[in-house]
């Protein structure tokens, strides 16, 4: 199978690799010069485990390539993804742009029948006006090629992409021909041998799939949030609240988990989409709305949780372990330490901060305020001298920390944990003030 694949970002990449890992021709394909460069040399410009040994392999089998033509890659592909970027406009609509002249290009290129794939997050009614662009860009050059256009959602988690891709549990086919479906069953052949479940609809359908798995589960994140919110207030532990509700079948305890609110590329971006969606079809997405809106509250709420215990935050440091928005990725969109950090700053506080994998990013998230953060090289580099120790993000590396030598370095015996990784009783009996969410 020729395969290519226009946008190297997060779900490009990922899926160009893989499908090349299924032993597939692929051509991914990039406008950004600087970014086809480095892959071509060997690196790789995203961060996740395990990527890097899959695109080795398949380089050295010649399975996979790098590329800005666009018409090299059209004229040489029976089947053609869009995985570029659809991100949020000031109205928090998809920006379809990117999307928008890919299908342009693949119209000017197109040189026999294509299946057109959105693997791209977009709006309900994306697959047909990508068809009208392509008809339309076929008809300027007259000429009448047969194409199908295909969704077919991605559902990847960054950290585990890999094994999400691999191992789905199930794949999204909006489709409107037979042979489309059946040429798609081809791409995903070993997968479909492996018995994994096939979804198959029509276009609208796949489409409408994808934004109403992250709204479920961002609700469902907030959901737990709210509730841990509320535990706090009257004496209960939400840990123990969500064993509970876990144990039900038909809830799940997946995505049970209080924290600080949800972040990354997906949630934010396609629940606010889902509200303008349903504003422009004048069905109100009140649920989602007020998900949006609970998130955002709980950030914040976590900086007073600060605030209450530190006091006067002017001249104070405060230690904050994690940046990106969920472990085992460089991910800095919406983390929920963007939120905090600035509160914090805005009250007079200096910050020391450490991340694995996000140092880079965040300093370009920052930029504005990095004369008040100083970026550590571990853990205890940054308990050194603070007021409080804040955990953001839970890494591994922060779930068995040294908590006799944390105290030493501290100034304060404050430990925050915002995504309650450690046991209280424990924490205290070390001799610190211990907060958690909903414990």
């Amino acid at each position: 199978m020729r395969i290519s694949v226009f946008g190297t970002g997060y779900v490009g990449l990922v899926s160009g690799v893989c499908f090349a890992d299924f032993g597939s021709n692929v051509i991914c394909v990039d406008v950004n010069k600087e970014k086809i460069d480095l892959l071509n040399s060997g690196g790789i410009p995203i961060y996740e485990p395990g990527l890097e040994t899959f695109l080795e392999r398949n380089r050295q089998n010649n399975r996979i390539e790098f590329t800005t033509d666009k018409q090299y890659a059209v004229e040489n592909s029976e089947v053609i993804f869009i995985a570029v970027g659809t991100p949020p406009a000031a109205n928090g609509e998809a920006d379809l742009s990117y999307v928008y002249q890919v299908a342009a290009d693949i119209g000017k290129y197109m040189n026999e029948y294509k299946v057109v794939v959105d693997k791209s997050t977009v709006p309900i009614g994306t697959g047909q006006q990508v068809k009208r662009i392509i008809r339309e860009q076929l008809e300027s050059r007259g000429v009448n090629y047969e194409f199908d256009v295909v969704s077919n959602p991605e559902f990847l988690r960054e950290g585990k992409a890999l094994q999400d891709f691999t191992h789905p549990d199930r794949v999204v086919l909006g489709v409107e021909s037979e042979k489309a479906a059946e040429i798609m069953k081809k791409v995903y052949r070993p997968l479909y041998l492996n018995e994994t479940p096939f979804i198959v609809t029509n276009i609208e359908t796949a489409e409408m799939i994808k934004y109403a798995c992250n709204a479920f589960l961002a609700t469902k994140i907030t959901f737990i949030n709210e509730i841990a919110n509320l535990c706090e207030k009257v004496g209960a532990n939400v840990q123990q609240v969500a064993k509970a509700m876990g144990r039900d079948g038909r809830i799940s305890p997946k995505f049970l988990h209080a924290g600080p609110g949800y972040g990354g590329s997906c949630f934010p971006k396609d629940t606010r989409a889902l509200v303008e969606i349903g504003r422009k079809y004048g069905c109100r997405m009140s649920l989602v709305e007020t998900t949006v809106e609970a998130n955002e509250r709980q950030k914040h709420l976590m900086v007073d949780k600060i605030k209450n215990q530190v006091g006067d935050l002017k001249g104070k440091t405060i230690g904050v372990l994690g940046l990106t928005f969920k472990p085992e990725t460089d991910d800095m969109r919406e983390a929920p330490s963007i939120a905090i950090i600035n509160d914090l700053v805005a009250e007079g506080a200096r910050i020391r901060a450490y991340d694995p994998e996000g140092m880079k990013e965040a300093r370009k998230v920052f930029a504005d305020i990095e004369e008040n953060i100083r970026y550590c090289k571990h853990a205890y580099d940054v308990a050194e001298g603070s007021d409080a120790l804040v955990i953001v993000t839970e890494w591994h590396e922060f779930r068995n920390m040294d908590l006799v030598l944390l105290k030493k370095l501290l100034n304060k015996p404050l430990f925050f944990d915002l995504r309650n990784i450690y046991i209280k009783h424990e924490v205290e009996a070390m001799g610190f003030k211990y907060f958690g969410v909903g414990v």
